[in-house]
């Protein structure tokens, strides 16, 4: 009878939820924070020259960025679970706009580089909240329309991101693709905080240490031997390139093995055993791979 009445309950709250306005928040953070992602990269030749660094170093400014992204993308799996809706969507946000106001003002190299990473932070925490909220707030048959629109702005914002920092550094300069962006930053975080409701459970589950560390080594390792690839002559037979890969691919293994033991997974990679999951998945990573991998060799 208590299970009928909750059900109930659960039931009238997912109705009533003013789906608008989530998405909308949700939608503007998440499209100007992923536009950082290829936004920078045509600015750095007057980087190189204004800070007096050499193209390996600029380099990292890109890397760094997606080696924070890619660390941060499975730890929060874990901490929807610790942190409501709210909390990590503003969170997030904030991170997110104190990375890019270090930017805009940066008086070195270093400095630009911290706030990057920062701004790195924000974007892998928004992500997966992105996510995991759209499929909380819409019912199953409506949830294809509504990530349709998430993929569009995952997909939309880095692709115009060089067109449009070419067109702000033409008329202005680089610290302009920081300030430009600002406002709408403040704007979200504002419209977030009147609109955005909790639909996530604070439920709080245990903090398996070594499953964090076995995802922060393997997902950091993976990004960063790709990444360094392309820097340098030395290439895919660098010893720093492939001993990353494969120090990063034999922690994911074991990140895997440790996962499917564990009753409380930090990220659970069954889902992986439905065929139509899987497929979708790796068809993510070739076009995600192939649009990134593109867009850093046009700039």
């Amino acid at each position: 009878m208590i299970s009928g009445n909750e059900t109930v309950k659960q039931k009238i709250n997912y109705e009533e939820i003013k789906r608008a306005p989530i998405m909308i928040s949700l939608v503007i953070g998440a499209f100007f924070a992923i536009l950082n992602e290829t936004l920078l990269n045509v600015a750095f030749t007057d980087l190189m020259t204004e800070f007096q660094v050499e193209a390996a170093t600029i380099q990292w400014l890109a890397t760094g960025f997606m080696l924070v992204v890619g660390i941060l993308v499975p730890i929060t799996a874990l901490l929807t679970g610790w942190f409501t809706t709210r909390q990590m969507f503003l969170g997030a946000m904030v991170l997110f706009t104190i990375g890019t106001i270090i930017c805009g003002v940066a008086p070195n190299f270093s400095f630009l580089l911290i706030g990057r990473l920062i701004q790195a932070g924000g974007t892998g925490l928004l992500m997966p909240v992105m996510m995991n909220t759209v499929l909380l707030i819409f019912p199953p048959h409506k949830r294809g329309a509504a990530m349709g629109t998430v993929g569009l702005v995952i997909m939309f914002a880095p692709a115009i991101g060089p067109t449009l920092s070419g067109i702000i550094i033409e008329a202005l300069n680089w610290r302009w693709l920081f300030f430009i962006v600002l406002p709408f930053a403040i704007f979200s975080i504002a419209f977030a905080s009147f609109f955005l409701k909790n639909v996530s459970e604070v439920t709080k589950p245990k903090v398996d240490v070594i499953s964090v560390i076995l995802s922060t080594v393997g997902f950091g390792g993976v990004v960063f031997g790709f990444s360094s690839a392309g820097e340098g002559s030395a290439g895919w037979v660098h010893p720093e390139v492939y001993g990353s890969i494969i120090v990063g691919l034999v922690s994911l293994v074991l990140f895997v093995w440790r996962q499917l033991k564990l009753d409380e997974p930090m990220l659970d990679v069954r889902v992986f055993k439905s065929p139509t999951f899987s497929i979708t998945t790796i068809l993510l990573i070739i076009v995600m791979m192939t649009l990134f991998s593109t867009g850093r060799q046009i700039c």
